[in-house]
């Protein structure tokens, strides 16, 4: 077959797209990947900072998930160490172990009077006990405790899973989450940064006759009769058409739109996708120190601070991540509001404030960037609980990734699963059969 004839399109090597691109390559499908950037990984990708590996978005990978299970599936290299425990809390200057005792004893340790709350959480494991879809997280939070501590560890916790602050997420995403999907997970970190794991998903399309296309850009998805039947993409200064059964795409379903033309789409849809375009925003510190700053082999996350959500040690797992004798950390937060328009310097101001509070000797610490993720780089390109279906009016096109992911999940893991629900429905439907 021609270079320019494919079975799959799939445009994004973020998560979703790598996972999506990895399946239908083993399953027999030529697939293309398209990526603008000059690497795979989208927004959890990594990059080198003067020889320390500096992860650009996401930090952990769960362990024993669907992300580990589709790299089982499809045969690639799953390198990610865990951290035990995964995270500590730091509880009235105590950095508390709560993997064995839950949300007892989390709670126990925050307040004397936490019996109301450990109610309302139990009752949510109900969905007679779950809030409405209105309230907040933090509006439901207060029902039970005005304690500020708790507000503070609940605020985190969403900043953390979620990349939201607990007052822009429905407390019925928060609590279905931990209620239903395992609240305390285990998880770890990939020695070569993130980016190892999606090189071996990359790997996985070449090696089965896919190929996956750097620095290139899909400027069209071209139709005709209401179904996608190629690209118009931007190649090494060139202009190529290439052909598809069939599309997927992992840039989010508004940038989706715009490659298509909204001329296309019914105007309901078109409504839709524009209503629920609500990414969030995170900032991030990436840090190193001759001196281990904190204990935690995981990540650190607190009950106390403005903004700061979780510090993250990467070289107590992974010490070929930094230079030898570095420490190497990242500190990340979530501003106010995380939906909408913020003072970006005033928001870094108070997560760097939080960490010279919360690390003695992070004013000898050696910073290496700070990174401001929002609008069309956002952390999540959605506030989980208003996703949009993974589907599109159109037969052979879907959308992958965290603006489509199931209800109440988030991260690496939805990315990866809404790429399994796709490719099981193209699987299923007999749409495009992979080529011979």
């Amino acid at each position: 077959m021609s270079e320019n004839m494919w079975d799959a399109l799939v445009v994004g090597a973020g998560v979703g797209g790598l996972c999506a691109a990895a399946r239908l390559a083993h399953d027999g499908y030529r697939t293309l990947v398209v990526e603008r950037l000059d690497r795979v990984g989208g927004r959890a990708s990594t990059e080198e900072i003067d020889g320390f590996t500096i992860n650009t978005g996401a930090v952990v990978v769960e362990i024993g998930g669907i992300t580990e299970q589709t790299f089982q599936e499809v045969g690639a290299k799953f390198e990610v160490r865990p951290a035990d425990p995964p995270i500590l809390y730091r509880i009235n200057g105590r950095d508390v172990d709560v993997t064995s005792g839950g949300w007892g004893l989390l709670i126990s340790q925050l307040t004397r009077h936490g019996a109301r709350l450990l109610t309302g959480i139990g009752a949510a494991r109900e969905d007679s006990g779950l809030p409405d879809r209105e309230l907040s997280t933090a509006e439901w939070v207060r029902r039970y405790t005005k304690n500020d501590a708790v507000q503070g560890i609940f605020r985190n916790m969403c900043g953390s899973i979620f990349a939201v602050g607990s007052e822009e997420l429905p407390a019925r995403v928060f609590l279905t989450y931990f209620t239903r999907k395992s609240a305390f997970k285990k998880f770890g970190f990939c020695p070569e940064g993130t980016i190892g794991l999606w090189k071996a998903l990359a790997e996985v399309v070449e090696h089965n006759g896919g190929q996956v296309w750097l620095n290139s850009e899909v400027e069209k998805l071209l139709v005709e009769d209401d179904r996608i039947t190629g690209a118009r993409i931007r190649r090494d200064g060139e202009t190529t058409t290439v052909t598809c059964a069939f599309a997927i795409s992992d840039i989010g379903p508004s940038a989706t739109l715009d490659l298509v033309g909204p001329e296309h789409f019914p105007s309901a849809y078109v409504g839709t996708v524009l209503q629920r375009d609500l990414p969030c925003a995170m900032i991030s510190v990436n840090f190193a120190s001759r001196e281990p700053l904190i204990k935690a082999p995981g990540l650190l996350s607190f009950a106390r601070t403005r903004r700061l959500c979780y510090v993250a040690n990467f070289t107590a797992t992974c010490p070929e991540m930094a230079p030898e004798g570095w420490h190497l950390y990242v500190g990340t937060g979530v501003p106010k509001p995380s939906v909408g328009d913020f003072d970006p310097e005033a928001e870094t101001a108070l997560v760097l404030q939080d960490l010279r509070e919360e690390l003695p000797g992070f004013e000898q610490a050696r910073i290496l960037s700070i990174a401001v993720t929002r609008d069309d780089w956002p952390p999540q390109r959605a506030v989980a609980g208003y996703d949009l279906p993974h589907d599109t009016p159109f037969a052979n096109l879907w959308n992958v990734g965290d603006a489509v992911k199931e209800y109440a999940n988030g991260g690496i893991t939805a990315c990866a699963e809404t790429a399994k629900i796709v490719v099981d429905e193209i699987l299923a439907s007999g749409l495009a059969r992979p080529s011979p």
